[in-house]
């Protein structure tokens, strides 16, 4: 059974399964708030589980929902989850929150998924391209905190600042082109990025640490604070101002 399901197909059927669970718990109207967001949590990281524990029984998962294993230290092959990225915008009924799905081969995303639920749509490494029309103008942040890094280069390159909640939701909409850049600094783990950067780097968008250096995953401290997803030919000048204003203030602080 395992054998016929492709990696690229499995992130896909994963995403969208948890998705329709997700939709699924908050629709019936039984559970609110935090209740709400607990329970979505632990449903979709169980269901998620099982069927990579069917489909694919040699991997391992690092998740933010489940206690890490380090054996994953010693594998090719790591799933890295979040059943359910954004839960307050879950729970306050929103539509910017998603799932996360990625396989990360050697500490590279490979293959990864991002479901939008709300939206009807999972966006995968296999099928997904950025748009290219026009440019917005607009960093996109996440809605919860202001790193001083985006104020920064917002006021030098003339960009309006815009939030958003869930790092899935930022990214797929520089994907589509509602945004031109998301930029985070502070307060983030592989987990919130993986998927993410795996679809948007395979759609042709640039991905990268806030100093330009690549995004390594399955590392023994999860923690991964900053990353820039933009249209390619913004790369080099909001990494210059990203690295002016380090430059002048130091290594910034977590901000989430």
């Amino acid at each position: 059974m395992t054998s016929t399901i492709d990696d690229e197909t499995l992130a896909r059927r994963l995403a969208q399964g948890t998705g329709e669970i997700l939709k699924g718990v908050r629709n019936v109207g039984l559970l609110r708030d935090g209740e709400l967001g607990d329970a979505g949590d632990s449903i979709a990281q169980e269901w998620i589980a099982r069927a990579l524990a069917i489909h694919r029984p040699e991997d391992s998962v690092l998740s933010e929902e489940a206690a890490d294993d380090l054996i994953r230290l010693k594998k090719e092959r790591v799933w890295i989850i979040d059943p359910l990225d954004g839960t307050r915008e879950y729970a306050g009924v929103r539509q910017d929150w998603a799932v996360h799905i990625a396989l990360a081969i050697n500490g590279s995303v490979t293959t990864a998924a991002v479901g939008m639920p709300d939206l009807g749509q999972v966006f995968t490494t296999g099928e997904s391209r950025a748009v290219t029309g026009h440019p917005t103008n607009r960093l996109v942040i996440s809605r919860n905190s202001t790193p001083q890094v985006a104020v920064h280069v917002a006021e030098q390159t003339g960009m309006e600042l815009v939030t958003m909640g869930s790092c899935g939701a930022k990214a797929i909409s520089v994907l589509l082109g509602d945004n031109d850049a998301y930029l985070h600094a502070g307060g983030q783990y592989e987990w919130d990025n993986a998927a993410p950067v795996g679809v948007c780097a395979a759609a042709g968008l640039h991905c990268s640490r806030l100093d330009g250096s690549p995004l390594v995953y399955n590392n023994e401290n999860t923690y991964l604070p900053d990353v820039l997803i933009c249209r390619p030919e913004l790369a080099d000048g909001i990494l210059a101002q990203a690295a002016a204003f380090f430059g002048e203030h130091g290594s910034y602080q977590p901000e989430d």
